[in-house]
């Protein structure tokens, strides 16, 4: 695993162990950046085109969704958590990661980590992702890349890293048969409090 400081541009090597579990990789990471982990939420969700209308903001379907997903940030911050990690994909972890960027210009105590699962991970992205993906990991408190490029794992690694280090989990899911769906599971056989917001329990307003 790779750590990048906030103001820096070298890559600096964290101690990590990694443990295999049957056919899981489990990542177990000593970390010992002042984070609390009772008090760190993290999200999981679905990438834009597997939303309704291939996640348009500026539809209703999404612009309702995007509400409850803020509705549930604020909950949470409420119930005392500070410490926030983002997947950085495209969709539902940009989006949260955005709120929490906002919400920190009037709450200094609130924490923005970036778990991005491999350099250069952003690359590829287009005009206004591409500038609202750099503007996060720009302004985040901490920065973590799981590897150092693309692996078959890097994925599976960022979502469990997330929730090893969370004590919450919040997330949207359509399809359960999907990474987002993997997390929620590893995240209850954790014991790890999570919070659905299942898009079809809420189709007539969410599809």
């Amino acid at each position: 695993m790779l750590y990048k400081e906030k103001h820096g541009l070298i890559l600096i090597t964290l101690l990590t162990r990694t443990v295999l579990e049957g056919n899981n990789l489990a990542l177990s990471t000593i970390l010992n950046d002042g984070f609390d982990k009772n008090r760190t939420c993290c999200f999981s969700g679905h990438r834009p085109e597997k939303l309704a209308q291939n996640g348009n903001i500026n539809s209703p379907q999404i612009r309702r969704l995007i509400s409850m997903l803020y509705l549930e940030i604020e909950n949470t911050i409420e119930n005392g958590y500070t410490n926030f990690i983002t997947g950085m994909a495209r969709g539902i972890d940009l989006w949260a990661a955005g709120y929490i960027y906002e919400k920190r210009i009037k709450n200094p105590d609130l924490k923005l980590i970036c778990a991005i699962p491999y350099n250069g991970h952003g690359d590829s992205l287009k005009s206004s992702e591409k500038w609202e993906y750099d503007n996060i990991v720009d302004s985040a408190d901490k920065v973590y890349i799981l590897e150092d490029k693309y692996t078959q794992n890097c994925m599976q690694k960022r979502n469990r890293f997330m929730v090893d280090n969370s004590s919450k989990v919040i997330a949207v899911v359509d399809n359960y048969r999907s990474g987002t769906g993997q997390t929620i599971r590893y995240a209850k056989s954790k014991g790890i409090d999570v919070h659905i917001i299942d898009i079809n329990k809420n189709a007539p307003i969410l599809k």
